[in-house]
């Protein structure tokens, strides 16, 4: 996955930001690994290595370096642009599923024997699973070290290590310092913060990156009980492994600030990967402008908004049942619709958090409800049971690992679920970059302020150009649509 060594020591020299998450630089004549913008003196040609992984790094021997911090790039956004068993594992391993369910639950899921899944992550990335795991594992340890008064043991739990000795054995490797000596340096780090309750961190993007679009684009599809945007702050609830967890987020100069309240700390790396998916924060800007920027219609959207993200999700099966609730109505009938939902069948939070107080109901409960008594017509209310029993049996997976075209179909296969669904539930909980809605009414409309052919057939072909980004395509059409309305509102 990495790029030619010489586009990587150019990178190097450059000390190119673009690149931090794609390459890791590492420096065999001091032992140590960097981001390409680290602002280290330059080494010698000769004594560089590259890896396309914080993990791989570690796997050759090589220590984090506590200047540019490389484990706290941004991730590489091969892995939502890969749809293949390789980008798969790398976004399930990311959610912590090794730590909870062993290797042999990420290959179970993608079918794979553990052997043959340890030979694709080597192949590509240069490490295993359990490698990548652990790199995970450090990060999460240094966070809660950095930002909590936790003691040692509790860290270490709460990062995935099995025990106390395997904890300070990867710290001391990974970071050249005891657990004790790395939280002190928290006064010195310049990208974390401490939190009153709970755990405050900044989480780092490539630039651009359009905040106003994306907390605009959340506030207009939040939904009361689980989601509020007031003064410029996002926060809402997230449903995890080991319990709830609240998540505020504040777009800062640079960086995006949040504030995490876990039910358990085990939970943390998972919720910021999902924080991180929901936002795309490991999104390539400057790929996206490249693929776009030549087109005569998306090409002047993009350079309006060179940061636009795809918002995603923090739980497929709960944008799943959003997009049925969304069908043919409009965004506030469809928040309203959802708001009920949770504040009759979802779970409260133990610690709520102004006007975000319960987790979205889970696939069992919405499953075991009578769609005829539901308040909806019966029609959609037999989609949504029907859907959501097929995610409480496992029959259908939303998550990460989940196959796109498998998903795709399964999704499909439900009755009342639509390909406009489909593609909608791919391009937000499934991650896949080209996911196109070439049926959507808002596209149609969008094409046809251009002069264009909006209809579904014409939409497909234009968009055939935009590959493999037509899910920002979406985005910059909808967006472009949602401001004509507004100045249409304000000249009237």
């Amino acid at each position: 996955m990495l790029p030619d060594a010489d586009s990587c020591w150019r990178a190097a020299q450059a000390e190119d930001p673009r690149f931090d998450g794609w390459i890791f630089v590492g420096v065999t004549s001091t032992g140590i690994y960097c981001r390409p913008s680290c602002p280290a003196r330059t080494p010698k040609r000769e004594n560089v290595r590259f890896f396309s992984t914080a993990a791989a790094a570690q796997a050759a021997g090589l220590r984090a370096c506590m200047r540019c911090r490389p484990d706290a790039s941004p991730g590489s956004p091969e892995w939502d642009r890969g749809g293949d068993a390789v980008g798969r594992a790398m976004r399930l391993i990311a959610d912590g599923v090794v730590d909870r369910e062993g290797v042999g639950g990420v290959a179970a899921r993608l079918g794979y024997t553990e052997r043959h899944l340890h030979r694709l992550l080597v192949g590509v990335v240069g490490v295993g699973p359990l490698g990548l795991a652990r790199a995970q594992r450090a990060r999460t340890a240094r966070i809660l070290l950095q930002t909590t008064t936790m003691a040692i043991a509790e860290v270490a739990l709460a990062a995935g290590f099995g025990s106390v000795r395997q904890f300070n054995a990867t710290i001391r490797e990974v970071f050249a310092m005891s657990p004790t000596e790395l939280r002190a340096r928290v006064r010195r780090e310049p990208d974390i913060a401490e939190g009153d309750a709970g755990v405050a961190l900044r989480l780092p993007y490539r630039s651009p990156l359009d905040t106003s679009g994306l907390l605009d684009y959340l506030a207009r599809r939040a939904v009361p009980g689980i989601e509020q945007v007031r003064a410029g702050v996002y926060t809402r609830s997230l449903r995890l492994p080991h319990g709830s967890a609240t998540a505020q987020l504040r777009p800062a100069d640079g960086h995006l600030g949040v504030h995490f309240a876990v039910d358990d700390p085990r939970d943390l790396a998972t919720a910021v990967q999902r924080t991180r998916a929901l936002l795309d924060l490991d999104s390539d800007p400057a790929a996206v402008t490249d693929a776009l920027g030549g087109d005569p219609l998306l090409g002047p959207l993009r350079r309006r908004a060179p940061g636009m993200r795809v918002p995603g999700t923090v739980d497929g099966p709960e944008l799943a049942i959003r997009a049925v609730l969304g069908q043919q109505v409009s965004l506030a009938a469809a928040a309203t619709a959802a708001g009920r939902l949770v504040a009759a069948h979802g779970q409260p939070l133990k610690r709520p958090l102004d006007g975000v107080t319960h987790a979205f109901p889970d696939p069992g409960t919405l499953a075991a409800l009578d769609p005829e008594a539901l308040p909806m017509p019966a029609s959609r209310g037999r989609a949504l049971t029907g859907l959501a029993a097929r995610l409480a049996s496992g029959e259908l997976t939303l998550d990460g690992g989940a196959d796109r075209e498998e998903a795709r179909r399964g999704l499909l296969g439900v009755p009342g679920v639509g390909p406009w669904t489909a593609e909608y539930v791919a391009m937000r909980a499934l991650r896949d970059p080209d996911a196109f809605l070439a049926g959507d009414l808002g596209i149609h409309h969008a094409l046809r302020r251009h002069g264009l052919d909006g209809r579904p057939a014409a939409a497909e072909r234009l968009s055939q150009g935009w590959r493999p980004y037509r899910a920002y395509a979406v985005i910059h059409l909808w967006a472009d649509l949602a401001a004509a309305a507004a100045t249409a509102a304000l000249a009237a």
